[in-house]
């Protein structure tokens, strides 16, 4: 896959990201006692612009090839992370795996 092709997809799971976001915000606005799930949205809605910042400077060349995707692709997994994991526990009462939620906030 080219570079473009890669940073594409950075941008649509950018928008994925976001769109779950928002989800997660009207869940937990209308669900009882949902702060985990405020949290898992606040994280997933700011990194979903860090995601599109990181691609883009990466795509214009500001940022190096290595170093770029890899903090775009950090942003997504470290964010997947920790919002799963948060929702998981609101939902199904355990998490993804143990320190799954640390493992995401610390790539980020």
């Amino acid at each position: 896959m080219t570079q473009t092709g890669v940073l594409r997809l950075a941008v649509v799971l950018a928008g994925l990201m976001g769109a779950a976001g928002v989800v997660l915000a009207a869940a937990s606005a209308h669900q009882a006692d949902a702060s985990r799930l405020a949290s898992a949205s606040s994280m997933l809605l700011f990194h979903a612009s860090a995601v599109i910042g990181a691609a883009l400077l990466t795509g214009h060349g500001i940022a190096r090839r290595g170093l770029g995707l890899t903090a775009t692709f950090g942003f997504i997994v470290g964010s997947a992370l920790f919002a799963g994991d948060l929702t998981m526990r609101q939902y199904a009462g355990h998490g993804l795996f143990t320190m799954a939620a640390p493992t995401g906030g610390t790539l980020l």
